[in-house]
């Protein structure tokens, strides 16, 4: 197996800017988890296997040439393997896709490069060989720590799996991270606090920490109408959520965006291309992409089922079933969507540069007034901790 890995230099080399990013989509599970709503499939085989790997392999390679004819001149500052469940792919056919970037754009020496993956035993034997074919951080999908709500959550692995994976993670990785879920049906402050605490002695530089939400079209979706699964109310998800903000600081965590927590310079280099608004280019089933063109800026979306994406590939060289421009408009509404999640803040100079829309000063001195946003010496706009807990409403009034 050729070595195209990168030096692991710790940090996300983050200049400032949005940065070029690639992702990639592998929507292949072994099992779908009962909460979740993204753009994954199993198949049947062995571990969530029956894909012919090779197949998918040559179809990412002609995607990704038919997008670089559209942004062949920009820089790879990450590339991100989601799904699905990435760590059931081969290392041979995380290779071939990282060959095919490094073919068709000039990436940085020091770009990021991420894997999602499940810590089940299987999948954990094969970071050795990921990190040879040139990913240098990692993703756990942990969940939880505790067995029981690992079973809730529908997870295949134990809370010991877990442990084991992100140990093994932390030697082959010099950058780890891992997601919990928390906001549980009938969690209390006192346990999330021990839980969150532990995955604080284990994790390394970053954490991800979603409040558990109830999506249309999931299995706990039909559970909660039915009155067989409730969830902290909006006070109750409050406290929880001001607890993680309070624990995770204290430890040298704090939130860098409404749901990460990084030390300095660990932050996500890939998902701050989507918060700060850059350019990504979206390849396989489901994937979303935006760039930025002479005539202004394009989001793409390609077909969801993975067979149908697959003969549309090979059919007509991309599986895109949408490729239109933004309007003025929408991305605005999308830079202020993304900027105000993160605690850096929108750069309002060029949110008005971009959009040719200036936001409204007297919304601006209303929600400072109510201690919703602030400005801060640079000039940007950031919301603040009680804004953050009502974010949806503060974007609607900027908006508007």
């Amino acid at each position: 197996m050729a070595d195209i890995s990168h030096p692991m230099t710790g940090r996300n080399n983050d200049d400032g800017t949005p940065g070029f990013g690639i992702y990639v989509h592998w929507p292949f599970c072994a099992a779908k988890c009962p909460y979740c709503d993204f753009n994954s499939h199993v198949r049947q085989g062995p571990n969530g296997g029956g894909v012919d790997q090779r197949r998918y392999a040559q179809a990412f390679e002609r995607e990704l040439g038919h997008m670089a004819q559209l942004c062949a001149s920009e820089t790879v500052t990450s590339i991100f393997f989601g799904g699905g469940t990435p760590s059931l792919m081969e290392p041979a056919t995380v290779e071939h896709i990282l060959r095919t970037i490094h073919d068709l754009w000039l990436v940085d020496e020091q770009a990021e490069i991420t894997m999602e993956a499940n810590p089940s035993s299987v999948e954990t034997e094969r970071f050795r060989a990921y990190r040879a074919t040139g990913v240098n951080r990692v993703s756990l999908g942990v969940q939880s720590l505790d067995d029981a709500q690992l079973k809730f959550l529908g997870r295949l692995h134990s809370a010991e799996e877990a442990k084991a994976a992100i140990d093994i993670a932390r030697k082959t990785f010099e950058r780890m991270s891992f997601d919990l879920i928390y906001a549980r049906p009938q969690q209390t402050l006192a346990q999330w606090r021990s839980e969150l605490e532990e995955a604080i002695r284990l994790s390394a530089d970053h954490l991800s920490l979603y409040q558990l939400t109830i999506e249309q079209g999931t299995p706990f979706f039909d559970l909660h109408r039915k009155g067989k699964l409730s969830i902290p109310d909006a006070e109750n998800a409050a406290q929880l959520y001001e607890l993680t903000q309070e624990i995770t600081a204290s430890h040298g965590l704090p939130a860098y965006e409404i749901s990460n927590h990084a030390k300095p310079r660990q932050e996500s280099r890939h998902n701050l291309t989507y918060w700060r608004s850059g350019d990504w280019v979206g390849a396989g089933p489901g994937a979303h992409g935006r760039l930025t063109r002479a005539d202004g800026r394009y989001t793409t979306a390609n077909e969801r089922v993975p067979e149908r994406w697959l003969e549309a590939v090979n059919r007509s060289g991309h599986g895109m079933v949408e490729h239109h421009a933004l309007s003025l408009e929408e991305h605005g509404d999308e830079m202020l969507l993304m900027g105000l999640r993160l605690r850096e803040g929108l750069e309002v100079e060029r949110y008005s540069r971009e959009t040719g829309h200036e936001l409204d000063p007297a919304r601006i001195s209303d929600l400072t007034g109510h201690g919703m946003v602030e400005i801060l010496p640079n000039g940007r706009l950031r919301a603040t901790a009680g804004g953050w807990l009502v974010l949806d409403a503060v974007i609607a009034d900027l908006a508007a």
